[in-house]
């Protein structure tokens, strides 16, 4: 299995089918890592659809989305699920940022956060716009995840850097 990318380093490359959910429109396509360029990206690997953690996490990056986006960065979440999970899972709790289906784990597998068995482990890279790692965080259990604070601490550095 691959290492997780170590921070100064670029992040790997992707294309997962992914959904935004839009004015009550799931807009499905694929998403690009390349395509992300330019400005800074906060991927969010979560285990599972609707799970509590999860639903906690991925609802709370979405309450301050304008956060993240006052400091020019867009949010992605990845998971093994299908994109009709997280269209449910989307509606349900109203996400109001992409998340990609990684159904086979290949890209969990390429950040190196991929539990054989198990899924993969909670974890968070913040990438530049050049896509190289920033900051990464990889949870060892995953019954905690980091919060909006910590994440807009670190994007903030990108800006005043």
């Amino acid at each position: 299995m691959a290492k997780p990318p170590e921070v100064g380093a670029s992040a790997p490359s992707f294309t997962l089918p992914g959904l935004l959910l839009a004015e009550d429109i799931a807009e499905r396509r694929e998403y690009r890592l390349e395509e992300a360029k330019g400005r800074p990206l906060v991927l969010v690997f979560y285990p599972g659809d609707d799970t509590p953690v999860c639903t906690k996490q991925l609802c709370e990056y979405t309450s301050d989305l304008d956060r993240f986006k006052n400091l020019g960065a867009t949010v992605w979440g990845i998971s093994p699920q299908d994109l009709d999970s997280h269209e449910r899972f989307a509606r349900k709790h109203r996400l109001a940022f992409p998340l990609l289906a990684d159904p086979d784990r290949a890209v969990a597998r390429a950040y190196g956060i991929s539990v054989p068995g198990l899924g993969l482990r909670r974890s968070v890279f913040i990438l530049d716009g050049g896509g190289t790692v920033t900051w990464r965080h990889i949870a060892l259990a995953g019954l905690t995840f980091q919060h909006t604070d910590t994440l807009t601490t670190q994007l903030a550095t990108l800006t005043e850097g």
